[in-house]
């Protein structure tokens, strides 16, 4: 998948070693069958015509309904073939994180935090989640905190402009990233892929849209450094957090 996950557990119990084990399995396995830099993984066959939908590893359909789902919950700004390229890593990198979520709540976990490439997924809590600073690497525009939280962040930061605008093809520029705070039950892959969706609307849009979700609060970071969110955004807000973005939600 092209990027980094981790993992915190902070009540190991004597299933916990054997569940991580499970999971750097599953996200081997989620990479070898959906991983766009493979050419001999499932979906890159599929995307030449090697192969069927049905001739696929059996999550392939699965995750091509979710992505034409997610579409429909858009209004098209998802899609699963970004610039005519079948690829549907949108969805894929925050279902990775769900999937090792839910394989470290079968273990007896319920205090845990799986992050993957600006996907988090926390149980329990409360957690603090830093969102990279997209101008000034190694620095953060904000820091969340919560409980049972679901956090996506979309943006230039690791990989430049590779976000496209479904409607143009071109690379969508007029944010810097977005960030989305699922509430609870959405899951992270959903989260992650409404960020991809919304980080193309730009911010007008993506604003207006987040605040139709119930329970979804969004960070956009503009390149010009400066921040727009939703009104509910600082109750995600840490108390005693930089004196700056504090006086700037009130």
């Amino acid at each position: 998948m092209g990027t980094v996950f981790s993992i915190t557990v902070r009540d190991p119990g004597p299933r916990t070693a054997a569940a991580l084990d499970r999971i750097v399995r599953r996200l081997h396995r989620i990479d070898a069958v959906f991983s766009t830099y493979r050419p001999d993984s499932d979906i890159s066959r599929l995307g030449r015509g090697e192969l069927t939908p049905d001739g696929c590893d059996p999550d392939v359909p699965v995750v091509l309904a979710a992505c034409r789902e997610v579409a429909a919950e858009t209004d098209g700004w998802f899609t699963e073939r970004p610039g005519g390229r079948l690829d549907p890593s949108g969805w894929v990198k925050g279902w990775a994180v769900e999937e090792s979520a839910d394989l470290l709540r079968s273990s007896g976990a319920r205090q845990y935090c799986v992050s993957g490439g600006g996907d988090v997924q926390t149980s329990g809590g409360p957690w603090r989640i830093g969102v990279a600073d997209p101008r000034r690497p190694g620095l953060l525009a904000a820091v969340l905190a919560g409980r049972d939280l679901a956090v996506a962040t979309s943006g230039t930061a690791e990989r430049g402009a590779h976000i496209l605008d479904p409607y143009t093809g071109r690379p969508a520029t007029a944010l810097a990233s977005l960030t989305l705070v699922g509430a609870p039950g959405t899951g992270i892959a959903r989260t992650d892929a409404w960020t991809t969706a919304a980080f193309a609307m730009g911010p007008d849009r993506a604003l207006t849209w987040a605040a139709r979700q119930p329970g979804i609060e969004a960070l956009a970071v503009l390149p010009d450094g400066s921040k727009r969110w939703t009104s509910g955004l600082p109750g995600h807000l840490p108390a005693g957090g930089p004196a700056d973005w504090q006086a700037a939600v009130r």
